[in-house]
């Protein structure tokens, strides 16, 4: 079952100048800070950025949340999704994964039990 939004995240080519950036943007710093992604809680959402990403007004991705993200993914596969990207722990008891939809649409999900639904404003 899909919840609801959790994650928007923005490819940024230099990681510390995304980091600066966002920090400004945002007026806050990030609660995750790590050289493969950065974190900000957002009104109860989180903001992430990659590094080394190819940024695009396409748009960020966007991880849809998810309470078990292995029957899940497995369950888009069987509706007509193609694997884009596998189940992947990300650490903190965090998963993601995504999928092609069968239209070529990217659609990630995210598994994170850190997720607060009360902090959403």
């Amino acid at each position: 079952m899909i919840l609801g939004l959790r994650t928007a995240i923005y490819p940024v080519p230099d990681l510390s100048e995304g980091k600066r950036w966002y920090i400004q943007a945002l007026e806050a710093d990030p609660y995750f800070d790590e050289p493969f992604y950065v974190g900000f809680h957002v009104g109860g959402f989180e903001l992430g950025l990659i590094p080394d990403g190819v940024p695009g007004t396409d748009g960020a991705q966007a991880l849809w949340g998810v309470h078990h993200i292995e029957s899940t993914f497995a369950r888009l596969l069987a509706i007509g999704a193609t694997s884009l990207d596998p189940v992947t722990e990300v650490g903190g008891g965090i998963k993601v994964a995504a999928v092609t939809d069968p239209f070529g649409n990217r659609f990630a999900i995210i598994e994170n039990p850190h997720f607060d639904p009360a902090a959403v404003k």
